[in-house]
């Protein structure tokens, strides 16, 4: 069990998606079927889109940089498009909408359930009365947050929209993570980042926090190392003395 003292810092920042939720999980069969549809039909001489390009260039990224990203890394170009592009659309943006929808349906369909190590430590920074924030690039952070019943936790929630809103660079940028430290007062110093994706590590140690701690929930504790994660756990549970190991 690696041993924090939570007390000494002021403001404890969780990324959502395989952080607090497994809706990574959702995410990733969401990104497999636009890409490897996609390919099937405009590009049937590439390779089958893996959970290896997922860890690769979608991983906590915005949306629109992951597709972005992954057509680059195929040497595919598209037209930007615009935000407003219907789900149809052969856009960059027209294929992020796409995912989006089929996230929101399953989302609503099945609902979500907080991993229970997570909620373990969430417990236990409301016993210390650190704030905690959620910062994450999904323009969905709130609904997932009320389907799992865990919003009223937050003093903050930075997600997509708040950084569209306001133009803050996503991850790896550290712009989302220090707005957040900003709203609860703390300076990044004295504040932690908990992040399962390589670009949020990253994000966290480019913004030079206190304690960046990589989750590792499929990326790899030596990929989270090498991005700058201070310590690697595969259970926040693990965070908390006397919690499940």
């Amino acid at each position: 069990m690696e041993s924090v003292d939570w007390k000494q810092y002021a403001a404890v920042l969780f990324d959502l998606d395989g952080v607090i939720t497994p809706t990574a999980i959702v995410h990733m069969a969401a990104w497999s079927d636009l890409f490897n549809g996609y390919l099937a039909e405009h590009h049937p001489e590439q390779s089958p889109y893996t959970d290896a390009d997922y860890f690769a260039h979608v991983d906590g990224k915005p949306r629109y940089d992951g597709v972005r990203d992954f057509l680059a890394a195929r040497g595919i170009t598209l037209p930007e498009g615009t935000s407003e592009d219907p789900a149809t659309a052969l856009t960059v943006r027209g294929l992020g909408n796409r995912k989006n929808d089929a996230f929101n349906q399953v989302l609503d369909r099945d609902g979500v359930q907080a991993y229970p190590g997570s909620v373990v430590l969430l417990d236990h920074l409301r016993q210390v009365g650190v704030p905690l924030g959620v910062v994450s690039s999904s323009a969905n952070a709130r609904h997932v947050l009320q389907a799992a019943g865990l919003l009223d936790r937050f003093v903050t929630v930075v997600d997509g929209l708040v950084a569209d809103e306001l133009h803050l660079a996503g991850k790896p940028a550290p712009d989302t993570f220090l707005h957040a430290a900003e709203v609860l007062g703390a300076a990044a110093a004295d504040a932690v980042v908990l992040e399962d994706a390589v670009s949020g590590v990253a994000a966290g140690a480019a913004g030079h926090f206190g304690l960046v701690v990589g989750v590792d929930r499929g990326a790899g504790e030596s990929a989270l190392t090498t991005a700058g994660a201070d310590i690697v756990v595969s259970d926040l549970s693990h965070l908390v003395s006397g919690g499940t190991q």
